[in-house]
């Protein structure tokens, strides 16, 4: 758990990756690196895989004695009226079968708990690989596409690792076993046994590609599927609002068609595989009987002609099961290439060869000829130089896509810089680690996000080890006490996924206690009064400014108000910081600022 495991570069992105109606690109030729990768996790459970394997042969070859007792029965016991012979062997085959039972019960109950651990592995990578990408990965992707790789594929590759693997194993074994029994037998009939492997293995070598793209489309109409169930749940209020129930369903059921159609095509080529092997064996017991009764001199007895048949359908059946593994290991194949594709996404946002551990920020803060972009095709962010002191509080304005959150996301790193540099304290924040630098920031984005949980738990979620009463105290710095007492469990009353249940502005006083908890050195505020009444942000304000004492604070406001007392205001307009100063000197300058001041009050 947690360990590291093999990682390639990713393909390169394809245009439509982040639309729900357009399918993935995978490569259709089996990637021999994901089947290693895949045996790592095999590999961590070596011990359980090692004692069912040995339980597993030595079922087989106990269970594969069986038939020698009934030969010797039949040809022995039988026509001499050897009763205490025939009772020993009737004696030693029912042995046989218990003690195979026995072996092979224990075996499935390690199998089994192998692919439960392989699952929680697998997931946990993942899990811990998602948590470490940047916003970038996000950003490009539905949300619903990443989820799916999460629990249902995860599910479904496990029993292909553990029980597949191992059992891929054991029945080349018991081919062999069994061709060793027969030729023991004879010599003949255990050829003409042997003569419809040529036929299958040209009919596995002639579907094999059509099989695998087969799979690869249906595991692209299930993410498709995901991911615009998990965007209509998201966006189920806009839907009714809109009074798009019907057209939504008629998307639902054209995904969902779409999935079925492929899903069928899929079954309709992996059957074949069942059929022509079932077709093939059951030829083959044919030409056994025939080829001994009237092929063979001198013609074969009751005895062998019975234990050859028993042995051909033993023979053949390890081969069934080889088919139906390699069906499993196909559909296996389509979902791990999906989830190793997202381990191996590249974690471009982490620390650096050699980074510092940054000492107690004072909250110096320098921008140097910023520029960035989130794809190369469009600037968000040219050439931004500007430096902040310790405690200053700075303000960030302008229309909408002007690159105001952009540079407060840069200043907590969730993106890279393209060029130039970002100080604090004196120190390139590229150079020292991420944990250092975003456990000394308080950071409220604009999206207040509530977990399932307490509204305790989630006030205390960036400091799991606060104290009720430090809960208390910055629930009230801002006000939010004042609803939160009114609950009917107060600090105890539960929260539904994403706060449902709360309005905007009581997720936004939360979300914002839950920052004042951190005690940031930084702190950064993101439209964090955006839906507050003007009633509850006055008790807001005076819990800003009580933060904000002592602290270096960047502000993105959209109400122009709550800004009037910061240190300085910066004017963003696209991508560049066009004015800065204090709220009267822009009021002064009568520039963009002022006509945007003039504008909102005009309005209000």
């Amino acid at each position: 758990m947690g360990k590291k495991i093999l990682k390639e570069k990713p393909q390169k992105e394809r245009p439509g990756r982040n639309k729900y109606d357009v399918d993935e690109y995978l490569d259709e030729k089996v990637s021999l690196f994901n089947i290693k990768r895949s045996l790592i996790y095999l590999y961590r459970m070596k011990g359980n895989m090692f004692l069912a394997f040995g339980l597993s042969i030595a079922g087989s070859l106990i269970g594969l004695s069986g038939p020698l007792f009934i030969q010797r029965a039949l040809d022995e016991a039988v026509p001499n009226k050897d009763y205490r012979l025939l009772m020993l062997m009737a004696v030693f085959l029912t042995g046989t079968i218990v003690i195979s039972i026995g072996l092979g019960a224990i075996r499935n109950i390690l199998v089994a708990r192998t692919g439960q651990n392989i699952i929680h592995d697998i997931r946990y990578d993942l899990f811990a690989h998602l948590q470490r990408l940047p916003f970038a990965f996000y950003d490009s992707r539905p949300h619903g596409k990443i989820f799916v790789r999460v629990v249902p594929y995860v599910n479904n590759v496990s029993d292909a690792l553990s029980n597949g693997v191992l059992n891929f194993v054991i029945e080349i074994l018991n081919i062999l076993f069994i061709a060793f029994f027969m030729f023991q037998v004879s010599p003949q009939l255990a050829a003409v046994t042997l003569t419809g492997l040529p036929f299958l293995a040209l009919f596995i070598w002639t579907i094999k590609g059509h099989q695998r793209r087969a799979w690869q489309r249906v595991s692209n109409k299930n993410s498709n599927l995901t991911a615009y169930l998990q965007e209509s749940f998201d966006g189920v209020r806009v839907t009714q609002a809109f009074d798009r129930q019907k057209r939504n369903r008629g998307i639902m059921d054209k995904l969902a068609g779409e999935r079925n159609t492929e899903w069928m095509r899929a079954q309709y080529i992996s059957n074949t595989m069942w059929f022509s092997t079932e077709t093939i064996s059951q030829l083959v017991f044919s030409c056994v009987y025939i080829v001994g009764v009237y092929k063979m001199h001198p013609m074969a007895s009751f005895g062998m002609l019975l234990v050859m048949g028993n042995y051909a359908w033993r023979f053949w059946q390890p081969i069934i099961n080889l088919a139906n593994i390699y069906n499993t290991f196909v559909t296996a194949m389509s979902y791990l290439d999906r989830i190793f594709d997202t381990i191996a996404e590249p974690v471009v946002v982490e620390d650096a060869p050699g980074a510092v551990i940054l000492p107690p920020i004072r909250g110096h803060v320098e921008f140097k000829n910023v520029t960035f972009s989130y794809d190369r095709g469009r600037g968000i962010l040219k050439n931004i130089s500007f430096i902040v002191k310790p405690g200053d509080s700075i303000a960030f304005v302008g229309p909408t896509g002007a690159g105001k959150t952009t540079i407060v996301n840069l200043i907590s790193r969730f993106y890279n810089i393209e060029e130039g540099q970002i100080l604090i304290d004196g120190q390139d924040i590229m150079q020292a680690t991420i944990h250092s630098l975003r456990s000394q920031m308080g950071i409220m984005l604009q999206d207040s996000f509530l977990f399932t949980g307490t509204i305790t738990d989630n006030i205390r979620y960036g400091r799991p080890d606060a104290s009720y009463e430090e809960v208390k105290t910055a629930a009230e710095l801002i006000g939010a006490n004042l609803f939160i007492e009114k609950l009917p469990k107060g600090y105890e009353t539960p929260v539904t996924e994403r706060g449902g249940g709360i309005s905007h502005g009581e997720k936004q006083l939360l979300a914002f206690a839950r920052t004042l908890l951190s005690d940031p050195r930084i702190l950064i505020l993101d439209e964090a009064t955006s839906n507050i009444d003007t009633g509850t942000e006055q008790l807001v304000q005076e819990g800003i400014r009580t933060l904000m004492r002592g602290r270096t604070s960047f502000i993105i406001a959209h109400r122009l108000s709550t800004i009037r007392d910061c240190s300085r205001i910066m004017y963003v307009s696209d991508g560049q910081i066009i004015e800065t100063g204090s709220h009267s000197e822009l009021m002064a300058l009568r520039g963009a600022y002022y006509q945007l001041y003039a504008a909102q009050y005009a309005s209000s």
